[in-house]
């Protein structure tokens, strides 16, 4: 039995303004071709299939195409809600697409929905657990044992009657941990201050695989099986140097279980450059990457740049971000600009303190100069 695991799609995805709806259907073709290439039973798709709860049409449109695509190719798709899809919208129609190998689980109902595969070994079968919190697990099992996030997804997997001399699978969307050990993240995740949406991976010991959603790297958590598949696009430059991936699942007999990386190209790449605009905009430098990536560009020059954007447009015509890293951003003096003796100090001396503040570098020879001229002309006009 094979599955392909992806999660946090986010269909519909706008990075810096850019949108990112031709890189994902670019990519999800790529998902379709590797599910077809290694013949996989279905598709799990571990939650955030969208990127907000009410979906661009555009948005829609392209998830309708990739899960009909896989439909037609008699691909089964089992997929779950996130926090940042709607589970009502994901809910519709699902009944009457569960008949076509298209289940998605979009709000929990007391018990997780189970799809059933069969292969020569027997039963393999696939848990739905859509984005689950205390408050959507409390009209089912009670305050008393809904109290974290924890309790509620435990509740909700002893609610499911597990045979575990069974093969079983998870598909869900969480931020695990395993005894307090925190997973990887990045900045496009969002996880609650102080970790109290945290689910220890004890929770999930029924299951031979847990298809988790939620980070958007690849990793495992605690236990090899219970996995991170990571997003199939970068989507904040702190996920630059991820390498994207789908992970393919086989489950030989119970206990056999083998997990296999698959490299995902993207239409264009994402990554940062550092240095002088001069250089950073120089042939050399140009021809070291595909110009066509998504460019964070941090520039290093102590002078003012003119036009840094469409100089580096030019050459770059995906620049996403500027940065300056200089003397005048570097962390300096917590001093404000008026310290110590202020009635004593003259106004250049004020002034200078005021620029070196704000730019962490002082005044040259000959700016101190002009300053004190046109402070001491200012007095004698009793402007000051």
């Amino acid at each position: 039995m094979k599955f392909l695991h992806t999660a946090d799609l986010h269909i519909g995805k706008r990075v810096n303004e850019f949108s990112m709806l031709e890189d994902q259907r670019y990519i999800l073709g790529r998902i379709f071709n590797i599910a077809c290439d290694v013949k996989a039973d279905a598709v799990l798709a571990a939650g955030d299939l969208y990127d907000r709860s009410v979906p661009l049409g555009e948005a829609v449109s392209l998830l309708d195409d990739f899960i009909t695509a896989l439909s037609e190719k008699g691909i089964a798709v089992c997929a779950v809600s996130g926090n940042h899809d709607s589970p009502e919208r994901l809910d519709f129609g699902s009944r009457i697409m569960g008949a076509r190998g298209v289940h998605i689980a979009g709000t929990f109902k007391g018990r997780m929905e189970k799809v059933t595969f069969t292969d020569s070994y027997g039963e393999v079968y696939v848990y739905l657990l859509p984005f689950i919190k205390p408050a959507a697990a409390e009209p089912f099992f009670g305050a008393e044992k809904t109290g974290s996030y924890f309790d509620a997804v435990s509740a909700a997997v002893g609610a499911s009657g597990i045979d575990t001399s069974k093969r079983n699978v998870l598909v869900a969307h969480q931020f695990v941990t395993s005894s307090g050990e925190e997973p990887l993240r990045c900045d496009s995740e969002t996880v609650s201050v102080g970790g109290v949406d945290n689910v220890d991976v004890s929770a999930f010991s029924p299951f031979d695989y847990a298809a988790l959603g939620h980070l958007h790297g690849a990793q495992s958590i605690g236990r090899g099986t219970v996995r991170y598949s990571g997003s199939p696009l970068k989507y904040s430059f702190s996920e630059a140097h991820q390498e994207k991936s789908v992970t393919v699942v086989e489950l030989g007999e119970k206990g056999k279980i083998t997990l296999t990386s698959v490299p995902l190209v993207p239409l264009h790449g994402m990554r940062e450059i550092k240095g002088p605009i001069g250089e950073l905009t120089s042939p050399a430098v140009v021809s070291q990457g595909d110009c066509r990536d998504y460019v964070r560009a941090v520039l290093t020059d102590e002078d003012e740049v003119t036009d840094a954007v469409g100089k580096l447009r030019a050459v770059y015509p995906n620049i996403m971000r500027i940065d300056f890293e200089n003397r005048r951003t570097a962390g300096g003096d917590s001093q404000t600009c008026a310290s110590g003796d202020v009635k004593n100090k003259t106004p250049a001396e004020l002034f200078g303190e005021f620029y070196k503040s704000f730019n962490n570098v002082g005044l040259s020879q000959w700016e101190e100069e002009k300053i004190k001229e046109t402070a001491e002309k200012a007095v004698k006009e009793e402007i000051l």
